[in-house]
């Protein structure tokens, strides 16, 4: 790049000794011009100015910078670019997305916001504007808009499902509260849980509930607790607070800590505020309490309850085995009653008994088995005496014979008259063939005569016939008129033509006198 010109740098001389060209070409010497006094600030280039301009921005312009204006010309595909004006000027901005993305709303063009960020000036485009880290609507709904938004988007994410929300355990053994140490909440959750179950252990974990920084306390006070739940021997978790105003329960609207209560494997009991408040933590939590008090009522058992239970079921199972020794004792009376105890060898009597008609029955089975099995098997050895071979084949063999003797001598028969038959073959086939040849010259007689009455053979010797369009042969001139379309019919085609003059010949006979020529032919009959 060219610099511009600076006259103290011309031949590397100082003001004073700057003079004509020719006092350096001759030899005597010249007279010195009077010096040149600077004309006004030393020039810079744009690239100088800008980075200028940015580095005093930054630098004297403080950071953060939070500026109130309403929303225009909105442009958030991913970056995001806008302007806040009031009712004097306009100022530019842009949000990277990065940074859009950790907003807690999306704002509207025409709304009022707090933008926090930076001053700086973009040199490419010439264009001083804020970079904006984060932004919140103004009034008294921003906060509602926060929380709208943020349950908008863990209820998309599953944070809110009843699914996936634990039990909470019947008879823990130590919970931990989560809150501050100096709050009226801690103090409530102790009486509560002295007062119903000493044998509950309570382990606080004392954090910031309101202000900068509590939600981040917070969550990182589940996250400690969930990761030594083992350690500490805790069983169930509380996180609580009294009540207050929504910015002062903000903390427990926040993502860090909707995440905690998200991932921890404890059961988390919330109770935050009065009832009519509501916050992420108790959305997302396993257990909603509306105050610290209900919290620990729902997280301690009582140990009144517990004792009245206790003799409960002590009753009951006293009623239980009383009765079960009752009944075992009236099955051992019946038992001891009975006759096998009474008399030992009735018993064995009685099975001899029964094993002396079984052996009878048995023998009386078998016998009558082996004598239907005796009997059957007598039938069959007669049924196979009579169909036995010899039996069957012997008159199958005399017929037979008889067959071959009759078949010999028809066989002679027959030899003897063959030349008779060769005769009458000879006569039959002379015969056929006389026939024949009759039939076939009877054929070509009939192929002949047909041929000759044939009308192509009738056309292709120089005659011709005409016809209407509806198929009426024309006979007469009587049978056309002026103007008729008619098709005369020749050897190798037709012919159309048109009536343009009727002449009768000078031999006309009259109309059903003429003699029946081959051109009736071509007429069907009547």
């Amino acid at each position: 790049m060219r610099l511009p010109f600076d006259p103290d740098r011309v031949l590397g001389a100082s003001p004073e000794d700057v003079g004509p060209p020719e006092a350096e070409a001759g030899s005597e010497e010249a007279p010195r011009l009077p010096p040149v006094a600077p004309a006004g600030p030393k020039p810079r280039t744009v690239s100088q100015a800008v980075a200028l301009i940015k580095s005093t921005l930054e630098e004297h312009v403080e950071a953060p910078l939070r500026v109130v204006g309403e929303i225009s010309n909105l442009s958030a595909q991913h970056h995001w670019y806008f302007s806040l004006k009031d009712e004097a000027a306009v100022l530019s901005c842009v949000a990277w997305a990065s940074s859009a993305r950790k907003f807690a709303f999306r704002p509207q063009v025409g709304q009022e916001v707090v933008a926090t960020g930076h001053i700086s000036h973009y040199g490419p485009q010439g264009r001083t504007q804020l970079y904006v880290s984060d932004l919140e609507p103004l009034g008294a709904g921003a906060l509602e808009l926060r929380f709208r938004a943020l349950c908008d988007e863990l209820r998309g994410l599953g944070y809110f499902d009843e699914a996936r929300k634990k039990p909470v355990p019947a008879f823990p053994g130590r919970i931990a509260v989560i809150t501050s140490a100096g709050g009226a909440a801690v103090h409530d959750v102790i009486a509560t849980a002295a007062e119903r179950c000493r044998a509950v252990g309570i382990v606080v974990v004392d954090v910031r509930v309101q202000g900068e920084g509590a939600s981040e306390q917070v969550a990182a006070a589940i996250r400690w607790v969930d990761a030594r739940r083992a350690e500490l021997g805790v069983d169930a978790l509380l996180v609580t607070r009294g009540g207050g105003s929504m910015e002062d329960l903000w903390a427990f609207n926040e993502r860090p800590v909707a995440d905690a209560v998200f991932d921890c494997t404890l059961p988390v009991v919330a109770a935050i505020g009065h009832e009519s408040d509501t916050t992420i933590i108790e959305l997302v939590a396993d257990l909603r309490a509306a105050t610290p008090t209900q919290a620990a009522v729902r997280l301690v058992p009582s140990a009144v309850e517990l004792n009245r239970q206790v003799d409960h079921l002590s009753q009951r199972l006293l009623f239980v085995v009383a009765r079960g020794l009752e009944l075992q004792r009236q099955r051992l009376t019946t038992i001891a009653r009975h006759e096998a105890f009474r008399d030992p060898a009735l018993i064995c009597r009685r099975a001899r008994e029964t094993l002396v008609g079984l052996a009878r029955s048995l023998h009386r089975i078998i016998g009558a088995r082996i004598s239907r099995d005796q009997a059957r098997l007598e039938r069959l050895a007669w049924r196979l005496a009579r169909l036995g071979p010899q039996v069957v084949l012997w008159p199958q063999r005399e017929r037979v014979a008889v067959l071959a003797d009759r078949l010999a001598r028809a066989m002679g028969r027959l030899l003897e008259g063959r030349p008779r038959v060769e005769a009458l073959g000879l006569e039959l086939q002379g015969v056929v063939q006389r026939h024949v040849r009759r039939f076939r010259d009877r054929l070509d007689a009939l192929e002949r005569q047909l041929s000759s009455v044939d009308p192509d053979r009738v056309l292709q010797r120089g005659y011709s016939y005409t016809h209407r369009p509806d198929g009426r042969i024309v006979r007469s001139v009587d049978d056309v008129a002026l103007g008729d379309q008619m098709l005369t019919r020749v050897a190798d085609g037709s012919i159309e033509s048109i009536v343009a003059r009727a002449k009768r010949g000078p031999e006309h006979r009259p109309r059903g006198e003429r003699s029946r020529s081959q051109m009736d032919l071509f007429t069907p009959p009547q």
